[in-house]
């Protein structure tokens, strides 16, 4: 199968080092790609929702198969496009349609399908630009910690937890009125603020069944002990400790299977990955959001320990068999650390040039990958020459594979180590709970 990929991060570098293990996979193109992904396959250099452009790619390449990695291109609706399209409909499209995807696409969306499929979550009211003056008495007399989260996509950076009052209401208003968010909040959903560990639970479904895989737990804040800004993510591991098999059972019996449950009684076409953003509260789960796609950086963790051949597990889920299919894990430890610009999350500069070490020597590396199983996932990375150099937030994800949390963890980092650009910063915490 000659097979396209959409997208530029470390998730997309690490579908490509999936996909490309099958025995399926006759060729692979990323679009638009990075340094890295171009070991895999062609780069082309297109937009992920310029879809006029990647149907003529699809079909001057005779394309079989499109993985699309980021949320953009599903909630603009590249699934309906594919399959209302006579030249393109026989692709098989990894991804729900603009439908499902608005399980993503509008936290307003998703927070109402949850109540109607009583689905845990939690507690919540909606406001927008005509009801602002309600919302802002409403949050001036709410209890504290309060959540204030952009309606839309702002990737992953539209969610704001407030401990006063007057906090509260500034953001508010920097969101509904000041666009802080852009289009993404125009509504503004607040939320009652949940505490517990939070985690990432991801199924692959082909509408009817669905297949389990690893769980993960991203780490999201910038700064080591989980503090400062939000990020897209600094950094992953799997498995999660506290996801017990008791706990686990509770996720699939209340949350999962009523999810594609409701998509099913909804008549909503929903063929692909869905991520459950959840949190443990006690020894419970609740839902603080849906993704309609894998994660970043948890895809760089999950797919390490995944023994399947994931372009089997696609075509089964288009041909709704993946009732025969069973997932095959690998038990041992996995952990992904995101070396990041200077800057990020904020403005950074772009074009550095990053010195791999050692790990330019083809030899070397395959010792490091044979010895502990070491994956350099390319994030933000351009070629330049004969140069790989910064073209992004996130830069480098480093994924290790152990017997132990512990060992993987240092494993990422002795790597890490070994690559340098300027202004490289990486959280040296991650896992750090689970860790004596």
């Amino acid at each position: 199968m000659k097979i396209l990929i959409l997208g530029s991060d470390g998730r997309a570098h690490a579908f490509c080092w999936k996909i490309s293990q099958s025995e399926l996979c006759t060729q692979l193109f990323i679009a638009p790609g990075n340094a890295g992904t171009a070991q895999y396959g062609e780069n082309i250099d297109i937009a992920i929702t310029d879809f006029d452009s990647i149907k003529k790619t699809c079909i001057a390449k005779s394309i079989d198969m499109v993985v699309v990695g980021p949320e953009e291109p599903l909630v603009k609706g590249i699934y309906d496009f594919f399959k209302n399209d006579e030249s393109l409909k026989d692709i098989i499209v990894t991804g729900p349609s603009a439908g499902g995807a608005r399980l993503e696409g509008s936290k307003a969306f998703a927070k109402a399908f949850m109540l109607r499929h009583n689905i845990p979550t939690a507690y919540y009211k909606e406001f927008d630009a005509d009801s602002y003056d309600e919302g802002l008495d409403y949050i001036k007399n709410h209890r504290l910690p309060v959540v204030l989260k952009a309606d839309g996509l702002a990737a992953g950076k539209g969610v704001v937890i407030c401990n006063n009052p007057v906090e509260a209401m500034g953001e508010y208003e920097l969101i509904i009125q000041k666009s802080k968010f852009g289009e993404a909040g125009k509504k503004v959903v607040v939320e009652q603020f949940l505490d517990g560990i939070e985690l990432s639970v991801f199924v692959l479904t082909d509408g009817n069944a669905y297949v389990l895989f690893p769980e993960a737990k991203d780490y999201k804040k910038i700064l080591e002990g989980d503090k400062g800004p939000n990020t897209g993510g600094m950094g992953a591991v799997s498995p999660v400790p506290f996801a017990s098999e008791i706990f686990m059972n509770k996720v699939i019996e209340k949350v999962i299977e009523p999810t594609i449950k409701g998509l099913r009684e909804e008549k909503i076409d929903y063929k692909g990955f869905i991520f459950f953003g959840l949190i443990k509260v006690e020894d419970d789960p609740f839902v603080i959001e849906y993704n309609c796609r894998m994660g970043d950086p948890e895809t760089e963790v999950v797919l390490l320990r995944l023994k399947n051949d994931l372009v089997k597990l696609l075509i089964a889920t288009e041909q709704k068999k993946l009732h025969e299919e069973e997932i095959l894990l690998d038990e041992k430890a996995a952990a992904t650390i995101v070396a990041v610009s200077e800057g990020y999350p904020g403005n950074y500069k772009k074009g550095f040039a990053i010195e791999f070490g050692y790990l330019e020597n083809p030899e070397a590396m395959k010792h490091i990958d044979s010895e502990g199983g070491v994956m350099v996932f390319h994030a933000g990375t351009r070629q330049d020459g004969g140069y790989v150099v910064t073209n992004g937030g996130r830069v480098i994800a480093v994924s290790a594979i152990a017997d132990t949390l512990a060992e993987a963890v240092e494993l990422s980092k002795e790597i890490l180590n070994q690559i340098h650009f300027e202004g490289m910063y990486y959280r040296k915490d991650i896992g750090y709970e689970f860790i004596k």
